[in-house]
């Protein structure tokens, strides 16, 4: 690039913020007759919707032009849910940069943004144009052409890439090589004053990470208040989801070995919020609160210029008319009707209706989308957080009643100011209390098939819900509880805690306990309550059993409470053990078992399902009939139709069986009859192999009409069978 060029492009970069403040449309300070105000964060709420609702305050008096910085990938999300609240003045307009103001730059310029990435390029788009270079050898004329050779350096095999210019000058066509020449420039401000104007662009779009909108907010127009007053503007936007932890303490023992539970029941539960700060700015003394929920956040590109897709109408242009030449007159003979030739007579005729029927109207464009639907409704400014937990720093908590347009949700509230630096990472106590907990063994099949989980039931006796997270469990030796002077605490293991809700509970498996063995057998089984003949079919009222015995082997020095969770199944229903109503859960049954120290305990679950199996007689074979009336559970008196069935049946089988044969054997005579019919075209006509075959086609005819009268009788007797089995099936109501 040229010098000139390069002098240019630099002054530009430096001019670059004043051309996008005269550029963009949006004021970058107080307009005139208007005050400025500072808008500082103040508040920031976190949900565990992925979402994050940033609040900022100013003190303005008048009419104020508030500026507010947001990334640029924050835009959508921003327009979304922008909102202002003005104490005692009126909101108006917000502004800010458009989507795409670097195309909007280049919209009406002679070249694109991709014309600036080289000279060459810009030249070759600048054709035309006049141009004065600089140096040695000045030349002025119009651009024509700027082609690229590749030219081989002196003294090597190495080649380099020039570009030459093509000038017409008033001297004719001047050539000059772009790389050599000491300036360039355009002769014509204009020219110059648009590439000035659109580097400008580029390079504040190169930077133009952020965007910047500008609320304007009116004074008070009843002239009441005309003080200062306080303006508040917030927004939603996507923050990564904070995190709940937690630890539980327990005292000695309790974990490990069950001898000892926590003191009084219950173990101390710390409860932590870990959060990031990728907002984009740093957080200074700022209101901090956390959300566990799930709320609806939605998202809508917003910021991206949308155009409505038109029918395009051809243009209407009006024929040429062409008249014909003119061949004179005739004279009518007056004896007969005047004769107009067809195609005369056929242009004449109006033409159909279809042909003068409007097009059909065109379809309307599809409505725009609906706009996206605000975050659920977040606590109000200033609205009582509830009673903190514990004294000192903790997180204050409350819950939000759950309404038509809101679901529940629990906010954790930071009572001081909170300072987290753009990136940084904060943990934030949200609970310290103790809760009830119990020392159970829980035993899962398709976890370990072998042996139970050392378990705790960790019971939420307080109001609000606790978000899910990761626990871990420590066993605290003993010292003074109240200052934790002379106590200590050793890693026990980890636990998945899901959301737990006032005054529910849940069981937090951290280890395998080694110490108990569980063996289990299962057995099918099924009983017959009822069994009914009627019209033919055969009711069975049956029910499926399905016995699982558990054999616990206690562990040999303590004793344990096992809760076995048996799975469940859908259509089936607990029979055993009938004395209980255990817990139960999505998916199992919880059976509570007490093992001693050193004992074999066994229980056994019993899951039935009732259901009935109608069996058509009148389909089964007799061996399957026979079978079925064999069955002792079934009453004697259906056994001993279902004999008398199975014998009909048979009866019929022997006859269709019969039926067969004779149809086998009549196909049978036919072949032959066929094979002697070819033999004796063969056969010379007196000869005696001629009549031998004569007189055993004779004898095959008369066997044939045998056949016919004993098949004749055979499907006779066959039929009577089936009626008889079939009235004898109707018959049947047991």
């Amino acid at each position: 690039m040229t010098r000139a060029i390069l002098l240019a492009s630099t002054a530009l970069l430096m001019a670059a913020p004043a051309a996008l403040a005269a550029t963009s449309g949006t004021a970058s300070g107080p307009a005139s007759g208007t005050t400025g105000g500072q808008l500082a964060l103040t508040r920031v709420l976190l949900s565990t919707g992925g979402v994050g609702y940033f609040e900022y305050e100013a003190t303005v008096s008048g009419d104020a032009d508030l500026s507010l910085e947001v990334r640029r990938d924050q835009v959508d999300d921003v327009l979304k849910s922008i909102v202002v609240y003005d104490d005692k003045g009126g909101v108006g307009t917000i502004g800010l940069p458009g989507a795409e103001p670097l195309d909007t730059a280049f919209r009406e310029l002679p070249f694109s943004a991709d014309d600036l990435t080289s000279p060459a390029a810009l030249l070759n788009a600048m054709r035309g144009a006049e141009v004065t270079s600089g140096g040695s050898r000045q030349l002025t004329g119009r651009l024509m052409s700027v082609t690229e050779e590749t030219v081989r350096l002196p003294g090597n095999d190495a080649t380099t890439t020039r570009h030459r210019v093509t000038l017409m000058t008033a001297d004719g066509l001047r050539q000059l090589v772009l790389e050599e020449a000491d300036a360039l420039r355009f002769t014509d401000p204009a020219v110059q004053a648009q590439i000035d104007r659109a580097l400008s662009a580029v390079a504040e779009n190169a930077r133009r990470e952020r965007r910047r909108l500008t609320v304007h907010s009116h004074a008070p127009q009843d002239g009441q208040a005309t003080g200062e007053r306080r303006v508040r503007v917030g927004y939603v936007a996507e923050m990564p989801l904070w995190k709940a932890t937690y630890r539980l303490s327990l005292e000695a023992g309790s974990a490990q070995t069950g001898q000892a539970q926590a003191k009084d029941g219950k173990g101390a539960l710390q409860g932590w919020a870990v959060l990031e700060n990728l907002s984009g700015e740093d957080w200074r003394d700022v209101d901090l609160t956390v959300v566990s929920g799930n709320p609806v956040t939605l998202r809508q590109a917003l910021y991206t210029p949308y155009f409505v897709e038109r029918p395009e109408v051809p243009v209407e242009v009006l024929g040429r008319v062409l008249p014909s030449a003119d061949e004179g007159t005739v004279t009518l003979n007056d004896a007969r009707p005047a004769m107009r030739p067809r195609s005369e007579l056929s242009r004449t005729v109006a033409p159909p209706a279809a042909a003068m029927a409007a097009p059909p109207p065109m379809e309307a464009p599809p409505a725009p989308a609906p706009m996206g639907e605000p975050l659920a409704k977040a606590a109000p400014y200033g609205a009582a957080a509830g009673t903190p937990a514990t004294g000192g720093a903790m997180a204050a908590v409350r819950g939000a009643e759950a309404g038509a347009a809101e679901g529940a949700q629990v906010l954790f509230h930071y009572p001081q100011p909170v300072s987290v630096p753009n990136g940084g990472t904060l943990m934030m106590p949200i609970a310290a209390r103790a809760l009830p907990v119990e020392r159970v063994a829980l035993y899962q099949p398709a976890t370990d098939p072998r042996h139970p989980l050392a378990s705790l039931r960790l019971r939420n006796d307080g109001d609000t819900a606790l978000p899910p997270g990761l626990l871990t469990f420590y066993d605290r030796n003993s010292g003074d509880g109240a200052t934790g002077s002379g106590a200590g605490a050793a890693y026990v293991g980890d636990a998945r805690m899901a959301t737990l809700p006032a005054g529910d509970s849940r069981l937090l498996s951290f280890a395998v306990d080694q110490a108990v063995t569980v063996d289990r057998e299962e057995k099918p089984s099924r009983r017959l309550s009822r069994a009914t003949l009627a019209d033919g079919v055969l009711t069975l009222s049956v029910t499926d059993r399905q016995s699982t015995t558990y054999t616990v082997a206690g562990a040999p020095d303590t004793d344990r409470t096992v809760v076995i969770e048996h799975p469940r199944r859908s259509g089936w229903e607990l029979a055993e053990p009938a004395d209980t109503k255990p817990d139960t859960t999505a998916a199992a049954y919880r059976l509570p078992l007490a093992v001693p120290a050193g004992k074999t305990v066994t229980l056994t679950a019993t899951l039935e399902r009732p259901r009935q199996e109608r069996i058509v007689l009148i389909d089964l074979s007799a061996d399957q009939i026979a079978a079925r009336a064999s069955a002792p559970e079934l009453p004697a008196e259906v056994r001993q139709a279902l004999t008398t069935l199975a014998g009909l049946r048979a009866a019929v089988a022997e006859k269709e069986r019969r039926i067969a044969e004779l149809e086998d054997e009549r196909t049978e005579r036919i072949a032959d009859q066929d094979r002697l019919r070819e033999n004796l075209k063969a056969l010379p006509a007196g000869s005696d192999l001629h009549k031998r075959t004569l007189a055993k086609m004779g004898e095959a005819e008369n066997r044939l009409d045998g056949l016919a009268r004993d098949l004749t009788t055979a499907r006779a007797e066959a039929e009577k069978a089936r009626q008889t089995l079939r009235e004898r099936v109707k018959a049947l109501a047991i």
